[in-house]
């Protein structure tokens, strides 16, 4: 019986360390964001800068550590594209900062047929190359219905969404993805809603189709939007802004 006994534990201890080896840390970037991003989502990329080797350190966790979908959670899965998304985009800053705009980079991209910063391959995750567009649109979006994300992935500029300053985490994701679509929504920034007129970010509308799955767009914003908004309510949208969410912009 002890012989048994013993068995059972050693499977259940080689089963639980495998387990937990599919689990991503993300404590290195939590703590660069906390130290390097305000509470308004402004980013010090000098201070960024000071500290590349740790982003190089968590980028290079993240490129060996994709998600094991057979023992990782949605939410799990979730989190570590939507960090790659954020943290890559601010290396890709790193490596060309100074810059006004993201959308400049896309000019000192010296490559055939790519113009755009996010059309660039420069993300190796486990030998296989990506580029934003790639992470955002054929991963992100494609693998999981949650239109919450856009207000969780970061461009690098003054009219995205804010960064969070602390990483996305599957235990509390849904109560992240929440905050982070309220603020957006009522950031008179990005959002100018009253009962009458609702001027809107134009994430609104390159992804209405996001938005409008289970509801009209105004019933989506309604159900965020601290102002009331109704059928009645006219909707425009805003231009974007692309300035660098730099805090030396704030």
């Amino acid at each position: 019986m002890r012989i048994i006994a013993s068995f059972i534990l050693i499977v259940s201890f080689i089963g639980s360390s495998s387990f937990a080896q599919d689990k991503f840390d993300h404590s290195t970037f939590n703590t660069l964001l906390n130290k390097h991003v305000d509470s308004e989502g402004w980013v010090d990329y000098d201070g960024f800068l000071k500290d590349k080797d740790q982003l190089t350190a968590y980028l290079d966790l993240l490129k060996k550590n994709p998600p094991n979908k057979s023992t990782w959670s949605d939410n799990e899965q979730l989190a570590y594209w939507i960090n790659v998304y954020n943290a890559f985009t601010i290396d890709l800053v790193l490596q060309h900062y100074p810059v006004e705009s993201i959308r400049d980079i896309g000019s000192k991209i010296q490559i055939p047929r790519v113009s755009s910063p996010w059309s660039h391959k420069f993300i190796e995750i486990n030998g296989e190359k990506h580029s934003l567009d790639n992470i955002e649109h054929g991963i992100i979006r494609k693998q999981f219905d949650e239109p919450r994300i856009h207000f969780a992935v970061n461009c690098a500029s003054y009219s995205c969404p804010l960064l969070r300053n602390e990483a996305f985490v599957a235990d509390k994701l849904d109560q992240q993805l929440d905050e982070q679509t309220r603020k957006f929504i009522n950031d008179p920034t990005r959002n100018k809603i009253t009962s009458k007129k609702a001027q809107l970010s134009k994430l609104f509308s390159w992804y209405t189709g996001d938005f409008t799955k289970n509801s009209t767009l105004k019933e989506y914003i309604a159900k965020y939007a601290d102002a009331e908004v109704t059928k009645s309510t006219k909707i425009s949208y805003l231009d974007y802004r692309w300035e660098l969410n730099s805090q030396q912009n704030k």
